[in-house]
């Protein structure tokens, strides 16, 4: 985690403005931090644990988004393709850390909002996939900037 911190704490930053070496910011589980990326992963990953612990699985076709939490998270997923453009582009990855801190957070807002495990199919099965694309999306991301996803923490 600690390198990861500190590759994360580097790519976050707009290398135009000023930069200050801050132990404390960079592991921090709270905020624009990799370790707090990668928590969300592995909260994410628990959830499925748990799932085939109880022998639930995705079973509707589709997502349902009922909730101002699931669009939230919909409609910000959505947006990978252009944040990927943008960071190649101008060469400045922290636009995908933006994104992918905003992810996190709107996951977390989502996760204390929307029960998934708690709750009845066809609704279960469609935040079981939302879990699952934003669990893929926050390891693509992190992949591309080289920075570890942990199934536990």
């Amino acid at each position: 985690m600690g390198v990861g911190a500190i590759k994360y704490f580097d790519l976050a930053r707009d290398p135009i403005g000023n930069y200050v070496f801050d132990w404390d910011k960079m592991l921090a589980m709270e905020g624009n931090t990799a370790p707090y990326l990668q928590y969300a992963y592995a909260r994410i990953r628990s959830i499925f644990r748990k799932a085939d612990e109880r022998g639930i699985s995705i079973t509707a076709p589709g997502i349902i988004l009922e909730s101002p939490h699931e669009l939230g998270l919909a409609k910000h997923l959505l947006r990978l393709g252009e944040i990927l453009n943008v960071a190649g582009r101008e060469l400045k990855p922290h636009h995908l850390c933006n994104f992918l801190y905003e992810l996190a957070t709107r996951f977390s807002g989502f996760f204390e909002n929307c029960p998934v495990l708690q709750i009845e199919d066809p609704v279960r099965s469609s935040r079981l996939m939302l879990c699952d694309i934003t669990a893929r999306t926050l390891a693509l991301g992190l992949d591309l900037l080289a920075i570890e996803h942990p199934e536990q923490m």
